[in-house]
C-alpha cells in the first residue's frame, strides 16, 4: 500500500515548476502548485490504485496536484458524503473541482443527494461542483433514467442567472450532456434553454444561445 510519503516525493521527483506558468494561462493559479501536467498525476494514480484514505490524506496537504491526485485515487464506493462535502469547499479552481466532480463524486451513490446542497451555495467553485457533477453523470451513467435528468432540468434553469465564469459554465455544461443523451431529453433540454433564454440575463442569454446552437444541430 502507498504511503504518503513515497507519494509526494514520486510527485516532487517529476515537478517543474516552469508548468505553473502554463497552467495560469488556463486561468489555473494554484496556491500551492508543484508543477505536474495530469499525465504525469495519471501515472502516478494508476501505480498506486483506488485508496481512499490515501486520497484524504492527499487532500490534506493542500497541495493543488496532490489534490487532484486524490480525485484519481479515492474510491467512489468508500468517500463519505462529509468528505464530499468538506472538498468542494475546499476547490479554489476549476480543474480541481471538475476532477472531482466529474470523474469521482457523479460515480458515488450520494451524487443526487448532494447536488440540490451544493447549487445552493453560493460560493463560486461549490455551485460550479452540482453542475459538473450533473455534466459528469450525464456522460458516464449510461443505465441512468431520464427521469433523474428531467428532475434535474428545473435546477438548471433556476441558478442561469449567475454571470461568474465558472457557474455559467458548468450550468451549459450540465445542459447539453443531459440533452445529447438522446431525443427525448434533446427535446426536453432545447426547451429548458428556451425558457432560460427568456429569463434575459447576460448569463442565461450566453447559457441558451450555446447550448441550442449545439443541440439543435446535434438534432437537425
Amino acid at each position: 500500500m502507498a504511503k504518503i510519503d513515497e507519494v509526494l516525493n514520486e510527485m516532487r521527483a517529476v515537478a517543474d515548476a516552469a508548468k505553473l506558468e502554463g497552467m495560469a494561462r488556463f486561468g489555473i493559479e494554484p496556491v500551492k502548485g508543484l508543477g505536474l501536467n495530469v499525465p504525469q498525476i495519471r501515472e502516478i494514480a494508476r501505480r498506486t490504485g483506488k485508496n481512499q484514505h490515501l486520497a484524504e490524506q492527499l487532500w490534506a496537504t493542500g497541495i493543488h496536484e496532490a489534490r487532484v491526485l486524490a480525485s484519481m485515487v479515492a474510491a467512489p464506493d468508500a468517500i463519505s458524503r462529509a468528505t464530499m462535502d468538506r472538498w468542494t469547499r475546499d476547490f479554489a479552481s476549476w480543474d480541481v473541482c471538475d476532477a472531482c466532480c466529474y470523474d469521482l463524486f457523479g460515480r458515488t451513490p450520494h451524487a443526487w443527494a448532494m447536488i440540490p446542497k451544493w447549487a445552493g451555495h453560493n460560493k463560486e467553485f461549490v455551485r460550479r461542483a452540482a453542475f459538473s457533477t450533473i455534466a459528469g453523470i450525464a456522460i458516464h451513467d449510461k443505465k441512468a433514467e431520464d427521469g433523474v435528468f428531467l428532475d434535474a432540468l428545473p435546477l438548471i434553469e433556476k441558478y442561469a442567472f449567475d454571470d461568474r465564469n465558472f457557474v455559467r459554465k458548468g450550468v451549459n455544461w450540465a445542459l447539453r450532456n443531459i440533452g445529447k443523451r438522446n431525443p427525448a431529453l434533446g427535446k426536453a433540454a432545447i426547451a429548458c434553454a428556451e425558457r432560460i433564454r427568456g429569463q434575459n440575463s447576460k448569463a442565461a442569454r450566453w447559457i441558451a444561445a450555446d447550448a441550442l446552437r449545439e443541440l439543435r444541430r446535434k438534432y437537425q
